[in-house]
């Protein structure tokens, strides 16, 4: 077997053989991964990074259907997509179950994955503060990550004990297996193939909503301060967008107006203008609240959703502009609003 047949029977581990299949025929995978050892003994990371990417660029366009939709668009037009970066939201609170506060709650299992932390974004308009977390082995190439916290403390008393009661019930979905194989992944850059087919799944499920059932008032409470936080009490760490890569934004955005997609009214830019952005607007997923009574009842709140981003060359490097941009992230975080 070849190791990149090798991948996407990892991911088929996750996702099902048939996922792993329309992985393989619709998003593209860094060449750059044949640098990196592949063995039953001798995994590299940026294997294992890799694989829960594909994963979830698959759940995600599960979620969305009009990302499903696109994706499959563009194999039809000979184009497999480009994964730039997935997004989550998280919640600095000290109240948060059994999941470290915030982005650590990612950052324990991102960071052994050769993830870094490499710059600072505030979303001040939001109350929220954005990390990139970037892979350094093919950073170019494996799509990064960009962790957001909101920050509980900047809001009203009733909001914050809605947060409490909201979060408190997280469970974490890392055992101490799992953790135990993400130290020795720290420590050496490597693990055995059976060591990532254990700790993939338990990956995956991270970026999920670890909580339980929200009462409906809490909803609300939250909803009245902050939208950033109601996606939150709904969706939890999923996935709230993830982001292809295009050469031409303006070409893409002018085609998917024209067939009528729910598209944001602008492109955003970055004060550099090397990174331009813009994406559909979320769509429309059910879930249940609690009402005074107890009783669940189900309701149309906003989902996730799909980015496209374009980004120049910069002249002082002479490499893709990777970086990302405060003013362009709190435009784009407003897709999830009402």
């Amino acid at each position: 077997m070849s190791s990149f047949q090798g991948l996407f029977s990892l991911v088929a581990t996750v996702v099902g053989q048939p996922a792993a299949q329309w992985l393989e025929s619709h998003v593209e995978v860094p060449q750059g991964l044949h640098e990196f050892s592949w063995g039953e003994d001798n995994l590299h990371r940026a294997w294992l990074a890799e694989a829960l990417n594909l994963s979830l660029l698959y759940k995600l366009t599960e979620a969305v259907p009009a990302g499903r939709s696109y994706v499959d668009e563009q194999a039809q037009q000979d184009r497999k997509v480009v994964f730039d970066h997935g997004a989550i939201r998280t919640v600095d609170w000290p109240e948060n179950g059994e999941l470290p506060r915030g982005r650590q709650a990612f950052s324990r299992l991102l960071e052994p994955l050769g993830f870094t932390d490499v710059r600072t974004y505030p979303l001040t308009k939001l109350n929220m503060t954005g990390w990139a977390y970037r892979q350094m082995d093919l950073p170019e190439d494996i799509a990064q990550f960009f962790v957001s916290e909101l920050h509980p403390g900047r809001f009203s008393e009733a909001f914050q004990n809605a947060v409490t009661r909201v979060v408190s019930s997280s469970r974490d979905p890392l055992t101490s297996e799992h953790l135990s194989i993400l130290k020795r992944l720290r420590l050496t850059r490597h693990c055995s193939l059976a060591e990532a087919r254990a700790l993939l799944p338990a990956l995956y499920q991270a970026f999920d909503r670890q909580h339980g059932v929200v009462q409906q008032a809490d909803y609300q409470t939250l909803l009245a301060e902050s939208a950033e936080m109601a996606w939150i009490s709904t969706e939890g760490n999923s996935f709230n967008h993830l982001t292809d890569r295009v050469i031409d934004l303006e070409a893409v955005v002018a085609e998917q107006n024209r067939i009528e997609r729910p598209m944001k009214d602008s492109i955003e830019v970055s004060t550099s203008g090397r990174v331009m952005q813009t994406a559909y607007r979320a769509c429309t997923v059910t879930r249940g609240f609690a009402d005074a009574s107890g009783r669940v009842r189900e309701q149309q709140v906003p989902g996730s959703f799909v980015e496209f981003i374009q980004r120049k060359i910069d002249p002082d490097t002479e490499r893709l502009d990777l970086n990302f941009d405060s003013s362009n992230a709190q435009g784009i975080f407003k897709m999830t609003a009402r």
